[in-house]
Order: structure tokens, then sequence, then C-alpha cells
């Protein structure tokens, strides 16, 4: 699944070149100038598979809610007659899940899917070194990040198929929101991510990630444009602006992830009432595959 397009990797590699002439130049203004570090620097790591096939059946564009806990069955049909939404994040997997998921089952997914829903698979593991968060205190390992990843990958594999989710799925590594005061830090996520999704590709699954706009996608952008591989095939990205679209903005811009790759949290915490259930949710607006 292309993530760049190749126009603009070039116009991240260029390097623009001043020549002063004169014998009146000073020396320092000829002195060679040290090149910046990059904030995150290019990780390739070999993906052999690639990508699952994509399924057309799969692609959705539209609404979609997440909410933390797998809603009740009446309250799905309730919904799918009256509320605009056909898709609905759900927590298969991650050690750091923040909410019990007594409903989530295989029996419950068939269910829903045959109410016409489409989904997307969330895994809450490691978060980022830098996290503040207190109530997900596991971290990444700067040094073994791209195998913790992977692990991950694995775990997040048995999650899918325990509720019924074949080869084909994608499932979204969910990196909460951390400060960009440390580069090491957004090192260590992409390189995570990068484990993450070279292992969901080699058995056979589609790589997905959801973090804020400003912090995990920030990163994960630079380091698309670095030249970083295997990038996630799905960006899911946080930006509460109540604009039901997914037209990026900040560090994803156009020429990234525009494949049918995107999903754009857009307003969280709202509590919404159809068919006389009620339940708090995100909102999302939705150009991607799923899984169904």
């Amino acid at each position: 699944m292309r993530y760049l397009r190749p126009t603009a990797l070039a116009a991240a590699s260029l390097v623009l070149l001043l020549a002063v002439d004169g014998p009146d130049v000073s020396a320092e203004a000829t002195a060679p100038v040290a090149a910046a570090v990059p904030r995150i620097r290019a990780t390739v790591l070999p993906d052999r598979a690639g990508p699952p096939a994509l399924r057309t059946r799969d692609l959705y564009s539209g609404a979609a809610f997440d909410a933390c806990t797998a809603p009740p069955l009446d309250t799905l049909r309730a919904w799918r007659d009256a509320s605009p939404y056909g898709a609905l994040g759900v927590y298969t997997s991650g050690s750091q899940r923040g909410c019990a998921q007594p409903r989530l089952t295989a029996d419950w997914v068939r269910q829903a899917r045959a109410m016409g829903w489409q989904f997307l698979p969330v895994h809450v593991g490691l978060q980022a070194p830098c996290s503040e968060l207190k109530g997900k205190p596991a971290r990444i390992d700067p040094a073994r990040a791209a195998q913790q990843g992977r692990d991950e990958a694995a775990e997040a594999v048995r999650g899918l198929m325990a509720v019924g989710f074949g080869k084909g799925s994608p499932v979204f590594l969910d990196i909460e929101s951390y400060p960009l005061h440390d580069p090491g830090c957004g090192q260590a996520v992409v390189e995570f991510t990068l484990g993450w999704t070279q292992a969901l590709h080699a058995a056979g699954f589609r790589s997905g990630f959801y973090s804020s706009l400003d912090s995990g996608v920030a990163d994960l952008a630079a380091a698309a444009l670095a030249g970083s591989s295997p990038m996630p095939d799905t960006l899911w990205y946080a930006r509460w602006d109540d604009h039901a679209d997914t037209t990026g903005g900040g560090a994803l811009t156009p020429e990234l992830w525009t494949d049918h790759q995107r999903v754009h949290q857009y307003r969280g915490n709202v509590v919404e009432t159809y068919g006389g259930a009620t339940l708090t949710v995100d909102r999302n607006e939705v150009d991607a595959p799923l899984a169904s």
C-alpha cells in the first residue's frame, strides 16, 4: 500500500547548496556547515510479505464511532437502524486496555457483523518511553523497540483470531499522545511501529496506527519522509477539531497515506442516543479498509 508519493520523497531529500563568491567573504561564511540532525532517522526492516491484498468489500467511507467497552448487541441493533454510523472501533487486545470487555467474543462479532457493522480493531500495549500517562505505565524500551513491536503484533493477532477476525483484517496500534521534547522517544515509537507492521504483514494482517496528530502521527510522518519502512497501511489520527473529514493537517500532509488510508477521530467523549440507546463515544470519519 502506498503511503508516500515518489515526488514527495524526492522533495524531502532535496539539499539546497548556496555558493558564495568574492574576496570579502569571511572565513565564517565559507566554513563547512554541519548538517542538522533529523529528529527521526530512517530505519528499514525487511518486509517480504508486504500487506495483504486489498479486499474491495472491506473499503469503508463514512462515519464510525469507538467506545471503551464493546456495546450491548441491542444497542448496536438500535444504532444500526437510527444512527449515521456504519463502523465501530473495538479494543480487541493489549495489556493496557482501559476497559474490561465482557461482551467481546466471537459470537458478539458474528452477530454485529450480521447487522452490517464493520470494525476497527484496536490493540493497546506498550506506550512511548516519554509518555506521561500514569494509567498506562508499561513503556517501550528504545534498545528493543522493533522486537517489542513484533511481540505486540503476535499478541494482537491472537486477539483478532480469538474473536473471529481472520487474515486480511487490520488492527490499529494505539499509541497515546506523548511530548515531543525527546527525539529518542519518537525514534523508539517509530521503530516499535515498524516491527509491529513487519510482523503483522508476515502473519497476513494489515497494519494500522493510531495516535495524536501532534505526537505519534508527527513522528510517523517524519519517518515516512525519511524513507523508513515498512510503514503502517492505515493511519488513524486524533485531532478533535469537529471536522468530519480525512484531509489531515499538521505533519500529515496531502502526499502521505492518501490511497484510502486515513481515519480521523475528530471529537471525543460525546454522549449520543439513537433508538433509545445511549453511549459515550468518540466520533470518527473513515476512508480506509476495515475488518468485516
